[in-house]
């Protein structure tokens, strides 16, 4: 069943789990979330990329949307990291109600002005508004100790963005990065605990992929109801697909297709069980 992201991150608010929110890219990504989702009795959403809505267009929003709508388990379509007011003028064009307008790029009164602008956008269509603060990047490396801390979100800005913007859910930076992760991850849960501290709504935490199990439960329980998913998932698929094209038998693409479903959907599964959500889906 379709229902709102501001819907998701509250039950999950109160019920000491996080969401998985999963970057799809075609019809097998929204199947194997889907069924994975359905296999645990969890909540999950969809995410699309400015990068996937720009090549799947409105179609692929109307597949995620329908996709989310026929699930027997509550789910959300969320246009994730968009810097741009056109991709997001877009996307609620498409039907999209959920969005992260990413202006962490940004000085932070620009990010603050950009991010505003978009919250009363989106929200006069009913829509909820992600935002970041702080700003991720792929590595760590080659960073200075205070290059890389300034890079991580502010407790204090944290709570005068939220108030200025208006936003439903922060993304935060305490040392999360995109992609794999080239050493041991390092958290700073004290930055995150002052963050929860200050800010009244449901964190969030991109970069999920590759945090050992101990981050992952801990990063909950200080606050975080919401962790992003793509590297693994992408993984898995293109791993899956080279595996069996690499048979010496030709493959039937419906074949193709099916190996790749299951692939993610056990990549999706995982994640589910991690976060705590299995099961959660009774009574939403």
């Amino acid at each position: 069943m379709l229902i709102s992201t501001t819907e998701l991150l509250n039950a999950a608010r109160v019920g000491g789990y996080a969401v998985g929110a999963f970057n799809v890219y075609n019809l097998e990504g929204a199947r194997a979330v889907v069924a994975a989702a359905e296999a645990e009795h969890s909540p999950a959403m969809l995410q699309i990329l400015p990068t996937a809505l720009k090549h799947g267009g409105p179609p692929l929003v109307a597949l995620c949307l329908a996709a989310a709508q026929e699930a027997s388990v509550p789910m959300s379509v969320h246009l994730d990291h968009s810097p741009s007011a056109d991709h997001i003028r877009a996307a609620l064009a498409a039907g999209l109600t959920s969005v992260m307008a990413d202006g962490s790029h940004l000085p932070y009164s620009d990010n603050v002005a950009f991010t505003l602008q978009m919250a009363e956008l989106v929200h006069g269509q009913g829509g909820s508004v992600e935002a970041e603060l702080g700003r991720l990047t792929g590595t760590e490396d080659g960073l200075t100790v205070p290059e890389y801390e300034a890079k991580l979100t502010n407790p204090g800005e944290a709570a005068d963005f939220v108030a200025q913007t208006g936003i439903d859910a922060l993304a935060v930076c305490i040392g999360n990065v995109h992609g794999r992760y080239r050493g041991e991850p390092r958290l700073d849960f004290e930055r995150l605990d002052a963050i929860r501290n200050t800010v009244p709504l449901p964190l969030v935490l991109h970069g999920a992929s590759g945090l050992p199990e101990e981050m992952v439960r801990r990063s909950i329980e200080f606050g975080v109801c919401k962790f992003n998913v793509n590297t693994e998932v992408r993984a898995a698929y293109v791993g899956a697909l080279r595996d069996r094209l690499e048979s010496p038998d030709s493959p039937d693409l419906l074949d193709l297709m099916q190996v790749t479903i299951a692939a993610m959907q056990a990549a999706v599964s995982a994640k589910l069980q991690l976060f705590g959500s299995v099961e959660k889906a009774e009574g939403m």
